[in-house]
């Protein structure tokens, strides 16, 4: 069993003493819940920009009342988080001022090195008191360069800005490695807008879309150091409880995946794939027949929903036992931003499947 990221509970503490207990024995690692301003997930990141002399807003987004988005996605609104209101459009995209010149960028801190080691040390003391299974690993989940491009930054930007943010992810993801110790941690990379770039539902600054997306998501992956657990999130999005794209199939992961592996110079223990709650056809899982998973790699099907609950993730996993031989059980996303009040349900499900 996995948890993709984000828990909507109070703090970490809170995460560790309620999910450790249910789930732990069923897991092999933990995450921290991504609680208070994390809970938005990449959109926290806006203050990087907004206190960054370099930025200003972008006009046009500025006179459209907010975010301009892609047909398919609609207008996103939020379920609601301690950045963003509930039901409240994201706010417009940033722009370089005129005149700033590469060389002049800098980006601040992001404060993923702060969160983990602060999470990092209050799961080590639950697990000294036995709240915690001690066999679990801690697990810090990041969303990518792309995401907070896309998230923050108008377009015609990107190319610009994305090497000089990814240095400074990259550098949190190396104090993050410092601090805690690598046979007790696990990266996972939340790859969303990648996905959407390659179903064409997100802009991509690259001629070669499929191409430019490996290319990245492989500078991320190879990061992380060979001796910590590396997974990956396929991600579609959970804004107001919906994807921004509902996957067709499992195909374009499946092809996600085993172009990406060849890419890889470290081993990849993990890949989740998100199961939307009414498929439960054959139609979207047999690709996975062509899933090329390595021996030291596990599939987790994001096919737990607490909408239809037990029945209806019993259901899916059935149909998806004929084409994956061997696979865990995930919800399909974080589910920091859904309505605290469904988080003990949702708990409920996953000790009940």
């Amino acid at each position: 069993m996995l948890l993709v990221g984000s828990v909507g509970l109070q703090d970490s503490e809170e995460v560790f003493r309620t999910v450790g207990p249910i789930l732990g024995a069923r897991m092999k690692r933990i995450p921290d819940g991504e609680t208070g301003p994390r809970t938005s997930w990449v959109s926290r990141l806006r203050f990087v920009l907004e206190g960054n002399p370099s930025f200003e807003d972008d006009p046009q987004e500025v006179a459209a009342g907010g975010r301009i988005t892609h047909p398919t996605e609609g207008t996103r609104t939020w379920k609601g988080s301690a950045v963003i209101a509930r039901g409240a459009a994201p706010p417009p995209r940033m722009r370089l001022k005129a005149g700033v010149r590469p060389g002049e960028l800098r980006i601040g801190r992001l404060g993923y090195p702060e969160a983990a080691i602060d999470s990092y040390k209050g799961l080590c003391a639950l697990r000294d008191q036995g709240v915690v299974p001690k066999h679990l690993r801690f697990q810090v989940s990041l969303p990518t360069t792309a995401a907070f491009l896309n998230a923050h930054l108008v377009y015609e930007h990107h190319a610009t800005v994305e090497p000089i943010y990814r240095g400074r992810l990259f550098r949190e993801v190396d104090e993050i490695c410092e601090a805690v110790p690598h046979e007790d941690l696990a990266i996972q990379w939340d790859v969303s807008t990648e996905m959407g770039q390659w179903e064409g539902v997100r802009h991509a600054g690259f001629p070669d879309v499929k191409a430019g997306v490996i290319e990245r998501l492989a500078m991320h992956c190879n990061r992380v150091p060979r001796d910590v657990e590396l997974g990956v999130h396929l991600c579609y999005g959970s804004y107001g409880g919906r994807h921004w794209k509902e996957p067709e199939s499992a195909a374009n992961m499946v092809e996600v995946h085993n172009r990406l592996i060849e890419a890889l110079d470290r081993p990849l223990a993990y890949i989740h794939m998100p199961v939307p709650v009414g498929r439960h056809d054959e139609a979207y899982f047999a690709p996975l027949l062509k899933l090329k998973l390595r021996r030291e790699t596990k599939l987790f099907l994001g096919l737990l929903h607490d909408s239809d609950g037990v029945e209806g993730t019993r259901r899916r996993i059935a149909v998806a036992a004929k084409y994956a031989s061997d696979f865990g059980i995930a919800a399909e996303c974080g589910f920091g931003r859904r309505p605290p009040e469904t988080i003990p349900n949702l708990l409920r499900v996953h000790s009940e499947v």
